[in-house]
């Protein structure tokens, strides 16, 4: 039995070369060959390889090449394919051609076509929405771009909506969203690169900076943790976040995740690199620090006097949302000759008849408020406004009538779950919302002192995180030359410099001719 236990223990932590992959070497073994001059014997291992003809959408277009007076075939796949483009800039112009001297990129009138020798490059290129065009006696094979991938139109941003400023979002198609930054960086410095994330799926990376600004240490490390990847499946930048970025089981996120081309565009303008991916309405910008979770994209927009004063209101709401709760718990408990004489009467008055403890009736009301909180963002969306005002009218109310919970209570956790959705990032919201639970545990055990340690506590961690190199609360600490953009914002006619804990080529934002 030992001996049994022993092995099963010992098998879970086998390399992976101990299990080599058995479900598709024969087509490994395809996908290594060249491709042959005979097109029938071209047609066959493409019939084995996308199961043809089980595979419905896959099609297989058999015809003869007039003037040349070859037989060719083209492979595509129909429903990610433009099959217009197939038909009346590929197969017509093949057709109707009488030139014999002509070659094929003669003949096809399209945007790009690239010449191929393997299988692999074969599938690679129909996979991607292209269509292969094989002909007899040949040994290549041509890659016509013909992708044609569905996707939604250009919408507003659901979750960093602005009042003043523009109002387009990525969506799912990675053309689209590089296009939408193109249009706001016309420059030829502006690089995008590609490579491949996934070992099955295939899922493609672009990463997108500007070569005169972005430190080449930054980009070289960012493009070894990509190609370090061996995995079967990413399927967007949410799943590649978590594995690349350098403390996964960090409470902070360390990579900002944002829906708005305007800003990530901004960000390349200083140095940053962004990531963008097919499948993903966002993009990854890297590296990040604390200050870019608790910004938000209208506050440059907004005049001086404006944005800093919303500026102010939000971090004032991130501290109201962290200790409200905590503060009573810990006055209410443990220090109550804080409280004036008439303030504390009142509360013993409102909780005269309620039997649980402060800390036991925070901890409730602020569970409730979460949970109607995620039930109103999964029900569907024309019921979940009415849930999350009902619920809590109901719960509130029911819950003071009942005396389990006292007035002020409702008021206390009213005001902290309010001000937590200042905070626009999702991943800064999630953290702030359970670091809130954290502070209200260590005010019930030790007051204000286990408060005053856990903050201090808190803040040496932030000091010890980086983002890719960078520290996280840079530039405040360390101090780094920049336009100070952190709590308070500077005129813009101020903001010279480039953050300079990201090493920009170019510190000074200065007009170009």
């Amino acid at each position: 039995m030992l001996n049994h236990l022993y092995k099963k223990y010992k098998d879970k932590f086998q390399d992976q070369k101990d299990y080599p992959e058995q479900s598709s070497l024969d087509d490994i073994q395809r996908k290594n060959q060249n491709i042959d001059s005979v097109l029938e014997n071209n047609i066959s291992i493409i019939k084995k390889m996308y199961s043809i003809p089980e595979n419905s959408d896959v099609k297989i277009h058999n015809f003869t090449i007039n003037g040349l007076n070859k037989k060719a075939a083209l492979l595509f796949i129909s429903t990610i394919s433009d099959v217009r483009v197939i038909s009346e800039h590929i197969i017509e112009p093949l057709l109707r051609n009488e030139n014999s001297i002509k070659s094929i990129k003669d003949i096809i009138q399209v945007q790009s076509i690239s010449e191929i020798k393997k299988i692999k490059d074969v599938t690679d290129g129909a996979n991607q929405g292209n269509t292969v065009l094989f002909v007899d006696s040949d040994h290549r094979a041509y890659v016509i771009g013909t992708s044609n991938f569905q996707s939604r139109s250009v919408e507003k941003a659901e979750n960093e909506n602005v009042v003043k400023g523009p109002k387009e979002a990525f969506n799912e198609k990675v053309t689209t969203n590089i296009s939408l930054i193109r249009k706001k960086i016309k420059n030829e410095n502006l690089i995008v690169e590609t490579t491949q994330v996934s070992v099955r799926s295939k899922n493609e990376l672009y990463i997108l900076y500007i070569k005169d600004l972005a430190n080449d240490k930054l980009v070289k490390n960012i493009k070894e943790r990509v190609s370090a990847l061996e995995v079967d499946a990413i399927q967007n930048l949410s799943l590649l976040e978590q594995y690349i970025e350098e403390r996964p089981a960090s409470i902070f996120p360390s990579i900002l995740y944002t829906e708005r081309p305007d800003r990530a565009a901004s960000f390349l303008e200083d140095g940053y690199i962004v990531l963008l991916m097919n499948n993903s309405p966002a993009s990854l910008i890297l590296p990040a620090t604390f200050w870019a979770f608790i910004h938000n994209p209208e506050d440059h927009y907004l005049r001086f006097i404006y944005g800093n004063f919303i500026r102010i209101l939000r971090v004032s709401a991130l501290f109201i949302t962290l200790f409200a709760s905590a503060i009573y718990v810990s006055i209410t408990n443990y220090h109550s000759e804080m409280v004036p004489t008439d303030l504390l009467l009142a509360i013993s008055a409102t909780r005269e008849k309620v039997p649980f403890p402060s800390f036991f009736e925070i901890l409730m009301m602020e569970i409730a408020f979460e949970l109607i909180r995620e039930a109103g963002l999964r029900v569907p969306s024309p019921i979940g406004p009415t849930i999350g005002i009902v619920g809590a009218l109901i719960l509130g109310q029911a819950a003071v009538q009942a005396n389990i919970v006292s007035p002020i209570i409702v008021i206390v956790v009213a005001l902290s779950g309010l001000c937590s959705f200042t905070i626009s990032d999702i991943s800064m919201n999630f953290a702030i919302r359970i670091i809130r639970f954290a502070f209200i545990l260590s005010s019930g055990l030790f007051g204000i002192y286990g408060m005053a340690s856990l903050f201090t506590m808190g803040l040496a961690y932030m000091v010890s995180i980086k983002s890719f190199g960078v520290p996280y609360l840079a530039p405040m600490s360390p101090k780094y030359p920049s336009s100070k953009d952190t709590i308070i914002r500077q005129l813009l006619k101020n903001e010279k410099i480039r953050p300079g804990y990201v090493k920009p080529k170019d510190h000074i934002k200065k007009q170009r001719n």
